[in-house]
Formats: C-alpha cells, sequence, structure tokens
C-alpha cells in the first residue's frame, strides 16, 4: 500500500477568501417568555406578528418571524441565506428542523389558555428536497390534536414557488 504522505489543509487566508460578517440584536428573553405564559396562545402569537411581542432569539439568531397564526394553525417564514448553507451549500437541515419546532410548536400554543404551556417530546423532519441560500421557506404548523396531557402536531415546509420541500410532525407534553 502506498502512502500519500502528509495532508496540508489551507488555511482561508491562504486562498484569499474574504471572512463573512454577520451582526444581530435580540430582545431580552424574559418579557417574551412572560407573555407566552401569561396570554392565550394564539393571541400571544399575534403580538409576535404586529410587533408589540419581541420575537425569541432563536428566531432572530436564525433570522425567522412568525407571519400567521390562527388557532390550530401557525407559519414562520424566512429567506435562506448564505449563513444558513451546509457543507454542500444548501441550508442546513438543523436550521429547518428548528422552523418546524417553532411552527408546529407554536400552532399547538396556539390552542392554550393563559396560564398552560407545552415543551416538545418529540420531533420528525423528512427532507424531500434542497433550499438553495437565496429563495424563501415557509414552514406551516397544524395542531392535529390538543389534549389534557399530550397534543399532536404536522407541519410542512415550502418554497417560493410553492413547492413542497420537507414534511415533520411533533408531539408535545401539555403543562399545566
Amino acid at each position: 500500500m502506498v502512502g500519500l504522505g502528509p495532508i496540508r489543509l489551507r488555511s482561508v487566508s491562504e486562498h484569499s477568501i474574504p471572512d463573512r460578517q454577520r451582526t444581530y440584536t435580540w430582545d431580552d428573553p424574559a418579557p417574551t417568555s412572560a407573555a407566552n405564559r401569561d396570554m392565550r396562545g394564539v393571541d400571544f402569537l399575534r403580538g409576535l406578528i404586529d410587533g408589540t411581542i419581541p420575537h425569541h432569539p432563536t428566531s432572530r439568531t436564525l433570522g425567522f418571524t412568525v407571519t400567521d397564526a390562527r388557532e390550530g394553525l401557525v407559519e414562520v417564514t424566512m429567506e435562506a441565506r448564505e449563513f444558513h448553507a451546509n457543507a454542500v451549500g444548501s441550508v442546513h437541515g438543523g436550521v429547518l428542523a428548528t422552523m418546524f419546532d417553532t411552527a408546529m410548536g407554536f400552532a399547538v400554543a396556539s390552542t392554550l389558555e393563559p396560564g398552560v404551556g407545552y415543551t416538545t417530546l418529540d420531533l420528525q423532519v423528512r427532507y424531500l428536497r434542497p433550499v438553495q441560500p437565496g429563495h424563501r421557506v415557509r414552514v406551516q404548523g397544524f395542531c392535529e390534536h390538543a389534549g389534557r396531557r399530550t397534543a399532536t402536531a404536522r407541519g410542512e415546509a415550502r418554497d417560493d414557488e410553492g413547492r413542497l420541500i420537507a414534511t415533520g410532525s411533533t408531539t408535545c407534553m401539555i403543562l399545566r
């Protein structure tokens, strides 16, 4: 067997690729968490949409927002950007999974009364096609069942041409 010898990795500076930077801000999460706890779920979500309640730090970090909320349905939207890319150049699956967790969890939350919370027990995402930076991604979550102890929801992600790019499902524990 012939050895290849030592492998030398080149640094970014040797390739003359400029560094990219991103700066963003977020609000103190405590008022958002308090509003989520103290308001009807659908009213909390409408506050996110109209700007009276600040979005949580995760949404600011990834750059998505709640764009529609009705009882049992929540939509989260994001413009896929270069900083969302994985090693092959498409949007990292974890970014989409976070959007699914948010949309489906908020769909469950939209059915809850003040003082009742939830947390994700499981999350499944099935990826059907890649998303490239520069395209809008819309994830809709639909609450299918909201019981006393658990709730289930499903979700769909679509690109800016309306093509289905992923589906998801979740079970949430209801915290009374």
